[in-house]
């Protein structure tokens, strides 16, 4: 029996890659697409050599082509972190509608059932807590986080839009903060940010008074509740994410702690609309899905600080990735 085809967009990033190898274990053959913008191939190079993965280096906003069947489609193209779409906002808001019309049009064509990976920052810096999906969010639109935030919000209005006029069917997973090997040390996130400043010998650096809070998923958690979100019969968007929830200040510490290093922790002003507070109503995955997370917050940070000490250390001082156009 010849095996589905899937396209995973996005699929040399940190959760792309990670799915691409789920879809692979799956039985699938997997068409991954990235135009290397934030992207890095060492994150799928063990693939190249399977006769079930292909790669295409195409920018999602500009039109989509692949030929022959495609049974599903994985949108998981875009910058994630704020130091990428702070660097190019315009790509950024062009992959979230440009990327997710051309998509949607590509599944129409395909009969193919599209997820698209919508985030936690659509709920900006809440007001309801913890957050489940009926909560509609308090985004600044104009604010420097507006350029992922608004992207992120019009995915997922456009992906309803297909649903309801097409008949297409869709697939919406809200992802909370998520870690893991393959992540870019240099990305801005608090979790790699503080790895590699441990890694280097620097105080860690956290922004406020440390009294803002995430929840942390990692990433094979993740990638299981999409997978179940993908296969099941629900429309609606579905929160996956870790409920356990840690002030930025406790999590610096327990980065210290794990590392054995003996730094200190160093303030400074937090940036504009950074949200205070982050943590998923995961009710709605556990009943429809059946899926809670299982990997604990201790577990998941031993892996992940040994996948980058593992790192030439020449990665461990690199600086952000410098975009040299916003067209």
């Amino acid at each position: 029996m010849a095996r589905k085809r899937v396209l995973i967009t996005g699929a040399a990033g940190f959760l792309g890659s990670h799915l691409c190898d789920r879809f692979i274990k799956e039985g699938f053959h997997v068409i991954g697409m990235d135009n290397l913008i934030t992207g890095d191939l060492r994150n799928i190079e063990h693939l190249f050599k399977l006769e079930q993965f292909e790669f295409y280096h195409h920018d999602v906003s500009k039109f989509i082509h692949v030929p022959g069947e495609l049974h599903y489609i994985l949108h998981f193209a875009s910058p994630a972190s704020p130091i990428d779409y702070l660097k190019i906002p315009i790509q950024t808001l062009k992959v979230g509608s440009l990327g997710i019309h051309n998509c949607l049009g590509l599944a129409k064509a395909k009969k193919a059932r599209v997820i698209i990976a919508s985030t936690s920052e659509i709920y900006g810096d809440p007001l309801v807590h913890p957050q489940n999906e009926e909560y509609w969010g308090n985004v600044n639109p104009v604010g420097p986080r507006g350029v992922y935030d608004e992207a992120k919000r019009f995915q997922e209005a456009m992906t309803m839009a297909y649903h309801n006029f097409h008949g297409l069917e869709t697939r919406i997973v809200r992802i909370f903060n998520t870690y893991g090997p393959r992540m870019r040390l240099n990305d801005g996130r608090a979790l790699p940010a503080f790895i590699g400043q441990a890694l280097r010998g620097e105080d860690l650096t956290v922004f406020g008074d440390g009294s803002q809070t995430r929840s942390f998923c990692y990433v094979d958690d993740l990638v299981d509740g999409i997978y179940r979100l993908l296969m099941s019969d629900y429309h609606l968007p579905v929160n996956i994410g870790n409920p356990n929830e840690i002030t930025l200040k406790e999590f610096a510490e327990e980065v210290i702690a794990l590392t054995g290093t003996n730094q200190k922790i160093v303030y400074k002003p937090l940036p504009v609309d950074d949200p205070k507070q982050r943590q998923p109503d995961i009710t709605r995955a556990k009943e429809v899905l059946g899926w809670e997370p299982k990997v604990s917050r201790k577990e998941g940070l031993k892996v992940t600080y040994e996948y980058f000490k593992s790192l030439p250390q020449e990665d461990w001082f690199k600086q952000p990735k410098e975009f040299v156009s916003n067209k």
